[in-house]
């Protein structure tokens, strides 16, 4: 019984816990104290997301105190007792907002295109709104009248391809036009007014803050970009040879190569980078042309269109590296001991490409021309070597045995069967067994460079395995190779090595061109001669 009343005590006290004598602390600071942890926790972790950004872009960080600097500093007229200056200060706040960009040529480029379009689009809605005085009870189908066909003019006018740098400027126009007109006709000119002087303020202010506050160049950023592309695909250039030549096999595909996508693999990274640049290179350049000289950009009318065009001459080299790349990827492939056969020649062409490509890129970053020497006679020289090898080599790269049937046959009409070379028998049965062989072992390659296999137990990328459809010809029934299929299989495989010679070869002749460009550059821009 007193154990029943107890019980009843103590569900009638409130569900609370209380600190004990012993100083212990009840449930409820626990619970706060949790969530401080937490909060703190989040904090922290919001914060370690934000520093290497800080570490690794320093420019980011200063572009964001720039622009809250220029915030701060047009919001002063918010206080200004002039009514109004206080009045129509949010204009300043917008332009500032808007026009506010990363690069200098950026903010310039939007600050004048804003001030331009709103004093052209003022005056005009000055003159059209006097006009409209005169029209009386129709005014308003007058003031509609000309909103349409302003907004009407502007918008096709803009869609020329001359007029994209000043895309935002008849933007402005439309808006300023509009906001005008249809004030009353007692603030037209006071609108159009502070308006104008205070978007002139915003975009004045933006721009100074910009220049004289650790400037970001548009300019600078496109010459960086040129370089960085040349370095990239002299590396991808090197990397390909070098992997072709060691027989590197992708045991799985990254399936972001297969889709174009953004890869950590060595050799795609540097060719797709230089190929997927031309947008951004594009970018930069309609904001470097708003720039006004400076550091070693020193000229009026400096020809950064010759750095886009000397970029696109790299990107056209590119492609053969990007085919080159193809070759390793690819499911036909050309036996070690063929590929040997021409390893030296192959390995110096890709050298002295990557040289050339090197050499040019280090000219474009300390802005020096080309000595009298011819930079391409080391690459030409190469390349004429692989030429002549391939031509006393060739019957390695075409199938040998149809060939030698086709001779005799127009010779002396025999049949094919009775015309077999012998040595092609004994390379034939050579290849049987070194296929046999590795059926029996499939895991044995050790001319496989670690970096560029993919690992095939990772499964946090998605990969796609690529089933070697002629590297291995099909068996018959009787657990035979067939003799058709065999010869199918020499001949992909031997035009799977000639392609990629005859792309290295290409891409050696492409690179007159980017020679040709990069002296182009340097004469338009006097480059400085190369020093001793």
């Amino acid at each position: 019984m007193d154990a029943r009343v107890g019980t009843s005590k103590e569900s009638l006290l409130p569900q609370r816990n209380y600190t004990d004598f012993n100083g212990n602390k009840n449930d409820d600071d626990e619970i706060r104290c949790t969530r401080m942890q937490r909060i703190k926790n989040g904090f922290r972790e919001f914060w370690l997301h934000l520093h290497p950004m800080d570490r690794s872009g320093f420019r980011k960080l200063m572009f964001a105190i720039k622009s809250g600097l220029s915030l701060a500093l047009v919001s002063l007229f918010i206080y200004v007792e002039q009514e109004q200056l206080n009045k129509y200060s949010i204009w300043a706040i917008l332009t500032v907002i808007v026009v506010f960009e990363f690069s200098v040529g950026a903010t310039l480029s939007k600050g004048l295109n804003r001030t331009l379009g709103t004093t052209l689009a003022g005056g005009l809605a000055l003159v059209i709104g006097e006009l409209s005085m005169l029209a009386g009870k129709f005014r308003e189908i007058a003031i509609v009248s000309s909103i349409f066909i302003a907004g009407f003019l502007a918008s096709y006018v803009k869609q020329h391809p001359n007029m994209k740098p000043y895309e935002y400027g008849f933007r402005v126009f439309m808006l300023t036009f509009c906001i005008v007109l249809v004030a009353d006709s007692k603030d037209f000119l006071t609108t159009f007014y502070y308006r104008l002087i205070l978007i002139a303020v915003g975009a004045g202010t933006a721009l100074l803050v910009n220049i004289f506050i650790y400037p970001i160049w548009s300019g600078e950023d496109l010459h960086d970009l040129v370089v960085k592309n040349f370095n990239g695909v002299a590396a991808s250039l090197e990397g390909c040879v070098n992997g072709y030549l060691q027989c590197v096999e992708y045991q799985r595909v990254p399936s972001k190569i297969l889709i174009y996508q953004a890869s950590d693999d060595p050799l795609y990274r540097g060719y797709r980078a230089a190929v997927q640049s031309s947008n951004q290179e594009e970018t930069l350049l309609d904001f470097a042309l708003w720039e006004p000289p400076h550091g070693p950009y020193y000229k009026f009318n400096y020809p950064w269109r010759s750095y886009v065009n000397v970029s696109g001459a790299l990107r056209h080299c590119a492609f053969m590296v990007m085919a080159m790349h193809g070759c390793i990827l690819s499911e036909i492939q050309a036996p070690a001991e063929k590929r040997m056969v021409f390893s030296n020649e192959l390995q110096k062409v890709g050298n002295e490409g990557a040289k050339v490509l090197r050499q040019l890129g280090s000219k474009v970053q300390k802005m020096e021309k080309l000595s009298n020497a011819d930079i391409l006679f080391d690459v030409h020289e190469a390349a004429i070597q692989l030429q002549t090898k391939i031509d006393q080599q060739s019957f390695l790269l075409v199938n040998y045995d149809s060939w030698k049937m086709t001779r005799k046959n127009n010779k002396e009409n025999e049949t094919l069967d009775n015309s077999i070379d012998m040595k092609v028998y004994e390379n034939k049965e050579y290849l049987i067994n070194l296929i046999n062989n590795e059926n029996g072992d499939d895991n044995s390659n050790s001319n496989i460079e670690p970096s560029l296999v993919q690992d095939s137990s990772s499964v946090s990328q998605s990969t796609t395995s690529l089933n070697r459809y002629w590297s291995r010809p099909h068996l018959t029934l009787q657990g035979e190779i067939s003799e058709p299929e065999l010869k199918v299989h020499e001949s992909a495989s031997s035009l799977s090595l000639a392609t990629f010679a005859s792309l290295l070869i290409e891409f050696v002749a492409r690179l007159q061109n980017l020679v040709d460009e990069f002296q182009d550059l340097s004469e338009k821009a006097e480059f400085k001669n190369q020093t001793l």
